[in-house]
């Protein structure tokens, strides 16, 4: 019989929803941090039995899980019709060396918008904040 689970085995993971734009989200996100997928599931390929969706969403992401770096959070192109809102909470990045959270502040402002621009702090040699061009919020923090 398998141990009961415990109360510090939980994990909180964030999930985004994407919009429809999945697909370009995790490439940019690749692209920038090393995000890999390591499971998806297209809408198409839900059991017989469930909703089909219309065929403009048969390829888009009903679920998967992202791992960057020791991180994973999981996403997906949302619900045809209704457009997300990242609103009340941020994503992270840290523990990274100065020039490379210079570079990785750099590439998600590309098509974003920087309200903090990446600079040293009393608490960090570098920190910024931005929204990406998917209206992801980030902070990026680098302590060392």
């Amino acid at each position: 019989m398998p141990a009961p689970r415990k109360e510090t085995d939980m994990q909180v993971q964030p999930y985004l929803d994407f919009g429809g734009r999945f697909d370009e989200a995790m490439a940019f996100y690749g692209k920038v941090m090393g995000a890999k997928v390591t499971f998806m599931m297209r809408y198409k390929d839900a059991p017989e039995g469930q909703p089909k969706p219309s065929p403009a969403w048969a390829e888009k992401v009903m679920h998967a899980n992202i791992q960057v770096g020791d991180s994973q959070f999981m996403a997906s192109d949302g619900r045809e019709g209704q457009t997300p809102a990242f609103s009340g909470f941020m994503m992270s990045v840290g523990d990274v060396p100065n020039a490379e959270g210079q570079r990785i502040f750099n590439a998600l402002a590309e098509g974003g918008q920087v309200f903090m621009p990446y600079q040293k702090t009393f608490w960090a040699e570098g920190f910024g904040m931005l929204v990406d061009r998917f209206g992801m919020t980030w902070m990026v923090n680098c302590e060392h």
